[in-house]
């Protein structure tokens, strides 16, 4: 078992009471009523604040989609800021024989310029052995490098595994059901990940230890002006600068990837960064992929209730008016257009609401089309009668498929298929 350094009883329990406060609270008066669903003032992709109507790319990337970027920054994630100077990498450790000599693998720690030595952040990389640079999926983890797999040679976290206001003690290998690393690198393809506690703790306190605080100074953003989803959103954006340096990867095809919480950083990443080829949702729900306006499942007051630290302030002022949020999520996804977009859900997984999903995906289409992009052509959301049938094309792609919240097998082998038909692969 891997150890880590523990935090003060009274902090731990003073987390546990709060959080399971919340839990229990958040999972009642729950709707999955689809009758009682009213999709109300949701907002145009096309159609300016002031009322203009944007009908050709040029206007939508210098007028409507800077103002999108606007809203979501105001109104929901907060503001994103850009690299901070003196960024430095260190190649901790390398083999040329992992996964059994398939792989090349490398361990980097990024050091952000801080007066803190903890500000850094540890990547791994996992690449195929071959004869080219190789395309990238990118993704955060929940519980530190060693949970991606049994290889007794990753490196143990910098910092604690904070759970549900728990510290934990992590296997290795015991999240390697999300990471299957054989079978992404037998299809041409790397794996980066790092671990999102190295930047933010995942708790209502954790700003206070993570780079919203440590970095503020160098980035001039105060720990207020965005929440824990855009600090992780950027963590994802600074692999994306080391993997620029590897001359092993080919960092013009990145994939951008992240599972529920981190699949609402992934989106809000492959929005701001479009050095992100390829940007993937697998079960994001609120916050995320899911339409809010539906108050389906996971509700904004819910989760503002249960991780008051993801989003903005500003957002909680939305709690029972998501109808009166300036920007919905198909505006997030509409963002990312041209660039190929892959939405997925589970059928148990109600709580994310996967029909929102969908009509996300859905209404973002107008955009894509302004660039002649192939888009969902499906009229309704394919539900349990469609299950593990994507759908869509090659810049538009959504599955619905068996089981819960989680990331498979199955779910990988749709987003290798997808990425391989983008890359001509």
């Amino acid at each position: 078992m891997l150890k880590v350094r523990s935090l003060p009883f009274s902090l731990m329990i003073g987390f546990t009471l709060a959080c399971s406060a919340a839990s229990a609270q958040s999972r009642r008066n729950v709707n999955y009523d689809e009758t009682k669903i009213k999709i109300e003032n949701l907002p145009d992709p096309l159609l300016t604040l002031s009322g203009k109507k944007i009908k050709n790319r040029r206007n939508w990337e210098r007028r409507r989609r800077p103002e999108i970027l606007t809203l979501f920054e105001d109104h929901v994630y907060g503001r994103m800021p850009s690299r901070p100077k003196n960024i430095r990498y260190r190649l901790t450790e390398k083999s040329e024989s992992a996964l059994g000599g398939k792989a090349v693998r490398k361990q980097v720690t990024v050091y952000f310029p801080a007066r803190d030595s903890n500000a850094a952040m540890n990547i791994i990389l996992y690449l195929p052995k071959q004869n080219r640079r190789a395309p990238v999926f990118v993704g955060l983890n929940f519980m530190s490098n060693p949970s991606i797999d049994e290889d007794p040679a990753i490196l143990p976290s910098r910092y604690p595994v904070i759970k549900d206001g728990r510290i934990l003690e992590v296997k290795r290998g015991e999240q390697s059901r999300r990471w299957p690393l054989e079978e992404i690198i037998d299809a041409g393809f790397g794996v980066a990940t790092a671990f999102c506690q190295d930047i933010e703790p995942d708790h209502a306190e954790g700003w206070k230890t993570g780079i919203r605080t440590l970095l503020k100074d160098e980035l001039n953003i105060q720990p207020e002006e965005w929440g824990a989803i855009g600090a992780w959103a950027w963590g994802l954006s600074r692999i994306q600068d080391y993997l620029e340096t590897d001359p092993d990867v080919d960092a013009s095809k990145t994939v951008v990837t992240g599972h529920s919480r981190l699949g609402k950083a992934a989106l809000w990443a492959g929005a701001q960064d479009q050095r992100f080829a390829l940007v993937v949702s697998n079960e994001s729900g609120e916050g995320g992929a899911s339409l809010a306006r539906r108050n389906y499942g996971e509700t904004i007051r819910i989760i503002n209730t249960s991780f008051p630290h993801w989003f903005l302030e500003k957002y909680k002022t939305y709690n029972d008016r998501p109808q009166e949020l300036p920007a919905d999520q198909h505006l997030l996804i509409s963002l990312i257009a041209p660039r190929p977009i892959y939405v997925a859900s589970a059928v148990e997984d109600r709580w994310a609401d996967p029909k929102g999903e969908f009509l996300s995906l859905k209404y973002a289409s107008p955009v894509y089309k302004l660039y002649d992009r192939e888009t969902i052509e499906a009229a309704d959301w394919p539900g349990a009668a469609g299950l593990n049938q994507p759908i869509g094309s090659q810049y538009m792609h959504y599955h619905i498929r068996e089981g819960v919240h989680d990331m498979l097998l199955y779910d990988w082998q749709q987003y290798i298929k997808f990425a391989r038909q983008h890359f001509g692969y």
